[in-house]
């Protein structure tokens, strides 16, 4: 396969023809189960992330509230 020729291909195309053929190459990696391995740092990060979740469970916001401060801009 010559990837160079299909991204020209494929950037030749228009945006909203393009949309839909990056959701479907999504689709059928997440149906492969094909991801990669997370780098020790990712997996920190993530752990960070869970931790400071975990640690301040009470600082959320609700839908609404996101949308309605997303209104106000």
């Amino acid at each position: 396969m010559d990837i160079t020729a299909t991204l020209n291909e494929i950037n030749a195309l228009k945006v909203e023809d393009r949309i839909p053929l990056v959701q479907a190459i999504w689709d059928s990696i997440a149906a492969e189960e094909a991801y990669p391995e997370l780098s020790e740092e990712h997996k920190q990060e993530l752990d960070n992330r869970i931790a400071e979740s975990e640690a301040n469970a009470d600082n959320v916001m609700t839908w609404e509230d996101v949308r309605d401060s997303i209104g106000k801009r």
